[in-house]
């Protein structure tokens, strides 16, 4: 403990005094600061890099590909080229980061889990952080804050129990996937820097994530649930995944896991009765779970399983959810213009 207060002196003060948030999130109102982000082109990282950069941040965004981001950023985003593997000059603009938000990673389902994709899953994450933390800790000035992203995963498959950040790490690809990206992240708290692990559930949006796959057969009048139907959603409007993130940077006690999910999970034959509702759509074609594992193996698993879990610190924290229910989620997504 001696060395991380040691190494507290040499960060910066503490990030409450410079951050802004949006509704929806705690209320605080705070100056602008520099904030370094990873994995800013995604379904997560391009709406967050654009909505830190409407409240006035200064954005630096490192990614593979730089004046393609450049491009589709604009100018209020500066890019900076790195591949993620190696030491290099992206690593100046550590330097007079306040913050740094960590999303880097290939996506989880996009593909068979065959031993060749899930080296690719781990190494786009563990080996990032790990670079990442690295860069960090040779700063003569340290970024305050490190926001990673991990996942509801590292719980395994549960049952009915109700899951805070507290709860047990379970089996799996997924669970020791997270654990292996939460102690690359955890090794900068070492060197005073505040770590909070984000643990995501299913984000919801039209443009990307898991959405858009069920959509498709309601909207031909063939939706319905996964069988058996009585695993556990726990998920989050892509808005609040956003407002999370951002109230996280401005809560100086809030360390650690942090469950980014909705207050309200529901079970898969919840969610596809009230997405059918929204769609004027029956839910009534449920989809053999075993037909899925065939399909798709491994992965086929993290959809006949899931856990029901609370974001037991963001309300404890004061985080006021734009959507905490399911049906006003969807309906918010899928009516819009």
């Amino acid at each position: 403990m001696a060395k991380i207060g040691k190494a507290m002196e040499m960060t910066r003060s503490p990030v409450t005094n410079h951050l802004s948030v949006p509704r929806g999130g705690s209320g605080r109102e705070m100056k602008p600061i520099h904030i370094v982000v990873t994995g800013g082109t995604g379904f997560i990282g391009r709406p967050l890099c654009a909505s830190l950069s409407q409240e006035g941040h200064r954005v630096t965004l490192l990614t593979r590909r730089r004046e393609e981001a450049q491009r589709s950023c604009g100018s209020t985003v500066t890019a900076v080229e790195w591949n993620g593997r190696e030491t290099g000059a992206w690593e100046h603009c550590l330097e007079d980061a306040d913050a740094v938000i960590n999303l880097a990673g290939a996506p989880i389902a996009d593909g068979r889990w065959t031993d060749v994709h899930k080296r690719l899953l781990t190494e786009s994450r563990v080996l990032t952080t790990r670079l990442l933390v690295a860069a960090m800790s040779r700063r003569s000035l340290k970024p305050r804050t490190l926001v990673s992203a991990s996942g509801i995963g590292y719980y395994g498959a549960c049952d009915d129990r109700v899951l805070d950040e507290g709860a047990a790490l379970g089996q799996g690809f997924l669970a020791d996937l997270c654990l292996a990206c939460e102690a690359e992240a955890l090794r900068a708290a070492e060197f005073g820097v505040r770590v909070v692990m984000l643990r995501t559930g299913m984000v919801l949006e039209q443009d990307g994530g898991a959405l858009p796959k069920m959509l498709l057969p309601f909207r031909l009048f063939a939706g319905g649930p996964i069988m058996p139907g009585t695993q556990w959603m726990s998920w989050v409007h892509r808005r609040d995944h956003i407002g999370l993130i951002q109230w996280v940077l401005t809560a100086p006690n809030v360390s650690g896991p942090v469950n980014a999910v909705a207050p309200e999970a529901v079970t898969m034959n919840r969610f596809c009765e009230v997405l059918g509702r929204v769609l004027h759509r029956p839910s009534w074609f449920p989809v053999p779970g075993f037909a899925l594992q065939v399909a798709m193996g491994e992965l086929g698993t993290l959809m006949t399983t899931g856990q029901r879990v609370s974001p037991a610190k963001a309300l404890a924290g004061g985080y006021i959810f734009n959507y905490p229910m399911l049906e006003p989620a969807l309906r918010a997504i899928l009516t819009k213009g």
